[in-house]
C-alpha cells in the first residue's frame, strides 16, 4: 500500500489520506472486501497521528467507501447508492466549474481534464 502525504500542503492530513484511499479504490489498488491497515499500523507507516488516520477512516465510512468490522478493521465496502454519488458529484462540480469560469477556463479545457482523469481511472 502506497500513500503519499504532503506535509507542506494546506489540505488537512486526514483529507489527503481519504483522497489517496479513494484514488486507490478507483485504480483498483484496493478492491471490495480488502482490509485497510489498522489505524496504528497506517499511522506509523506514514508518520502521522493515529487520530488523523481514525478521522480519515471515519470520513470514508460516512461517505460509503469503507465499513468498520470489529475483527477486520476498516474494509473496502463501496456504497452502491449511485444517485447519491451523482448528487454529491454535481455539487462538487458546480463549485469547481464556477471557479474555473471566473479564471476563464474554457469548456474544451474542462472536457480535456475530465477525459484525462476518466481515462486514468478506468480501463
Amino acid at each position: 500500500m502506497y500513500i503519499e502525504i504532503d506535509f507542506n500542503s494546506d489540505e488537512a492530513l486526514y483529507m489527503q489520506l481519504r483522497n489517496q484511499i479513494i484514488m486507490g479504490i478507483a485504480t483498483e489498488q484496493f478492491r471490495e472486501g480488502d482490509s485497510l491497515p489498522s489505524v496504528r499500523a497506517l499511522a506509523e507507516m506514514i508518520g502521522i497521528n493515529m487520530h488523523t488516520v481514525n478521522k480519515a477512516y471515519a470520513v470514508l465510512r460516512d461517505e460509503g467507501f469503507v465499513k468498520v468490522d470489529r475483527r477486520r478493521g476498516a474494509v473496502i465496502a463501496i456504497d452502491e447508492d449511485k444517485l447519491q454519488a451523482l448528487a454529491d458529484m454535481k455539487d462538487a462540480l458546480q463549485v469547481l466549474l464556477t471557479r474555473g469560469l471566473v479564471k476563464n477556463i474554457t469548456r474544451d479545457e474542462v472536457h480535456a481534464l475530465v477525459d484525462q482523469f476518466y481515462d486514468k481511472y478506468t480501463r
